[in-house]
């Protein structure tokens, strides 16, 4: 074991050492591979954004709940208690036909008119703000609650979070197709920086053959240099991202409080951050195991 971790340590400071002798290389490459994972990962963490934003702006969808014209006020209560303990609903507010009537009449200006009807046309009603904002919950608990007692009817307004549901959606699909070509271009970057360094190195692969070297011992600093490379790029893309965040979180905030929203962009978290770099480290070495077990078994001792 400790013999195995000396062997892994050498060929890593090799690595290290080669980074250093051929700096602009390395830099130039690190940072193609950081402006190209930079922009899938500045569209996710603002279609993140977008979606904590629409979940917290005033315009929720919400259930309109309309009983019987002649519920009794023994009705009203029971579906008071069972909204209010109900797992999928948020809050509940009862509006009563009396002020429902005189919300219609402020709205239309029609106050006379209301005044000489015979009676309240209208329904008592609850106004009910869901847990689950997606359109098939709110679907879901529509259906449920039409079929309870003195439930006339039941509207949701999802129409608008339908349209917004599906635009997240189609910003995720984009993104999703958009990282994987960026993804593709990283590691065709890594394959074409491998290739070129095994060529540089072919006559010291080619004794390192003769003197008896297993494909192992050959292959695992290709492999290290991928994997740093990809890593670095890594870090290119995490402060490329970090650093455009903090430029613009003033200007978003000062934005949406002029909207009177309060949204303010913020950094990347501890989990995407390591996985951002986990997998520019996992993309960095397949460019690299590609590279190698191609153009290496073309290589042999003459």
């Amino acid at each position: 074991m400790i013999r195995w971790l000396r062997q892994h340590g050498r060929v890593f400071l090799q690595t290290l050492r080669r980074f250093k002798a051929q700096p602009v290389a390395v830099l130039l490459n690190t940072l193609v591979i950081g402006v190209a994972l930079s922009l899938p990962t500045a569209g996710y963490v603002l279609l993140n954004h977008a979606r904590a934003a629409a979940d917290g702006v005033a315009a929720r969808p919400q259930l309109s709940l309309f009983l019987q014209v002649d519920a009794s006020a023994e009705t009203v209560s029971q579906l008071k208690v069972r909204l209010e303990n109900h797992p999928a609903v948020a809050a509940v507010r009862f509006v009563p036909k009396d002020t429902a009537l005189e919300q219609l009449a402020q709205s239309t200006g029609l106050g006379d008119l209301t005044q000489v009807l015979d009676g309240n046309p209208l329904p008592d009603a609850f106004v009910i703000d869901a847990k689950d904002l997606a359109p098939p919950a709110l679907d879901r608990l529509r259906e449920e609650m039409s079929r309870w007692p003195g439930v006339e009817h039941v509207q949701v307004d999802s129409g608008w979070a339908r349209r917004l549901d599906a635009l997240l959606r189609l910003g995720r699909t984009g993104m999703a197709l958009l990282g994987g070509l960026l993804a593709l271009a990283l590691v065709l970057t890594t394959f074409n920086t491998i290739r070129l360094q095994i060529l540089t190195q072919r006559d010291e692969i080619e004794l390192s053959k003769l003197i008896g070297a297993t494909d192992g011992f050959i292959r695992r600093p290709f492999l290290y240099y991928g994997t740093l490379l990809g890593l670095l790029g890594g870090v290119a893309a995490w402060a490329i991202v970090e650093g455009s965040l903090r430029l613009l979180a003033d200007p978003v905030a000062e934005l949406a409080q002029l909207y009177g929203a309060a949204f303010r962009l913020t950094s990347l978290g501890i989990r995407d951050s390591l996985g951002l770099l986990g997998l520019s480290a996992a993309l960095g070495w397949l460019g690299a195991s590609l590279s190698v077990a191609r153009h290496l078994r073309d290589i042999e001792p003459r």
